[in-house]
């Protein structure tokens, strides 16, 4: 459902408001009030931060607001590299990770979203695109196979499709993620209802595919956005937040796209506590302060020298987690 247009407040100046920051770029924002009224509007002073997500006190000045406060934040996700910070959104129910079947995802970019939801406490759900692709797209649910056994939700979708499609993907015996009739769609949906969701996927995933299906309004919405914002063409550099229901339960994020995801903010040594695989084994560990590196009677390594079991660690996952380490700074005791 396309947002309501934005137009001006029609609350008197000096009366301090409460609304919804539905979309942002640069030093402007729009910020939705409780009736649907959309207003652009500046944060007053240049360190308060405001981003898509936040709940925000307002003040009217004719047709335009300014931002004097954001209230308490649920939670916030963001990225964090070795000169800045950017955030992506904050008051979210879950992150939904688009990846495809073609081109081939990158396990190292999915690990770090993860590992951000996890820091931030943010439910991920992974979704797996393409699934008309038959045999690529099988190869990338096999891919995912670990992510499931960790307890992730992985679902398969043909956001292109608008009819059934031949292949009942994925391969029987993935349990009960399967499409053998639709194209996942529904699924994907129900899991969309009644939370705020970003949405994060690495170029060609297919964003803008399923936006424009879950959202039928969205190019609009965008337009009217960037004209409140006057900023021109709607460019992914810009996160927007679109309803989904009219009674604006639910909730769906645009994110810009992004070629690193970094993870600065994770202190080394918690690493291990936001990979679902390696968590278990830490308590195994002789020593409190163990790296999972190369300390002896270290549980990690234990579990990835054994290659069997239902709690074992992939070497793929294990590499991953060692990268990122001498990546966010930690040093070997």
């Amino acid at each position: 459902m396309s947002p309501p247009r934005p137009r001006p407040a029609a609350t008197a100046p000096g009366a301090l408001q409460e609304g919804l920051v539905v979309s942002s770029h640069g030093r402007h924002c729009v910020v939705e009030t409780a009736d649907g009224t959309r207003v652009r509007c500046h944060p007053r002073g240049k360190k308060l931060e405001v981003v898509v997500g936040d709940r925000v006190q307002w003040l009217p000045s004719q047709d335009e607001g300014s931002i004097e406060r954001t209230l308490p934040r649920r939670n916030w996700l963001y990225r964090q590299d070795e000169l800045r910070t950017k955030s992506f959104a904050a008051n979210l129910d879950q992150v939904l990770i688009l990846l495809a079947a073609e081109p081939e995802f990158s396990e190292h970019q999915l690990a770090r979203a993860l590992i951000a939801c996890e820091a931030a406490h943010i439910e991920p759900l992974i979704v797996l695109n393409k699934a008309d692709l038959g045999a690529l797209f099988a190869r990338g649910w096999q891919r995912l196979a670990p992510y499931r056994a960790m307890g992730y939700a992985v679902l398969p979708l043909a956001a292109k499709a608008r009819h059934p499609h031949p292949n009942p993907l994925p391969p029987a015996g993935e349990g009960a993620n399967s499409l053998p009739t639709d194209d996942g769609l529904a699924a994907l949906d129900e899991r969309l209802q009644g939370r705020a969701t970003l949405i994060l996927g690495p170029s060609g995933a297919g964003k803008s595919t399923l936006i424009n299906r879950l959202v039928p309004g969205a190019q609009a919405a965008t337009g009217e956005l960037s004209q409140a914002l006057n900023s021109g063409k709607h460019t992914t550099t810009s996160t927007t937040w679109y309803w989904l229901d009219a009674a604006r339960r639910s909730a769906l994020i645009d994110s810009p796209g992004f070629q690193e995801f970094g993870l600065h903010h994770i202190d080394p040594m918690q690493l291990a506590a936001y990979m679902p695989d390696i968590r278990p084994h830490v308590a195994e560990c002789r020593f409190y302060n163990c790296t999972h590196l190369h300390e002896p009677g270290c549980g990690v390594i234990s579990a990835v020298k054994s290659g069997s079991g239902a709690h074992q660690i992939s070497a793929s996952r294990y590499k991953i987690y060692s990268d990122l380490f001498a990546e966010l700074g930690g040093r070997g005791t």
